[in-house]
C-alpha cells in the first residue's frame, strides 16, 4: 500500500492510520501505537503523533505502508 503526501511535509502516524482505514478513530489509533503495534522504518514507535515522512514505511497489523 503506498500514501502520498501531496505536497505537505509529514503527516501524524495516529493520522495516517486513521486517513488509511487501518483504524476506526484516532482514538484507536492512539491505542494502538502506545502498545507497541506499529512500527516505523523497522523500529517500534510509541510516539502517536511521529511525523511520517517522504519514504518512511509503517507496518500494522499486517500492512504495510510506504509513504510517497
Amino acid at each position: 500500500m503506498e500514501f502520498e503526501l501531496n505536497g505537505q511535509e509529514y503527516i501524524t502516524l495516529d493520522n495516517l492510520l486513521k486517513h488509511l482505514g487501518l483504524v476506526e478513530t484516532g482514538g484507536e489509533a492512539h491505542i494502538r501505537v502506545v502498545d507497541g503495534e506499529v512500527t516505523v522504518n523497522g523500529s517500534t514507535e510509541y510516539q502517536k503523533r511521529k511525523k511520517i515522512r517522504l519514504g518512511d514505511v509503517v507496518k500494522y497489523n499486517g500492512h504495510v505502508v510506504k509513504v510517497k
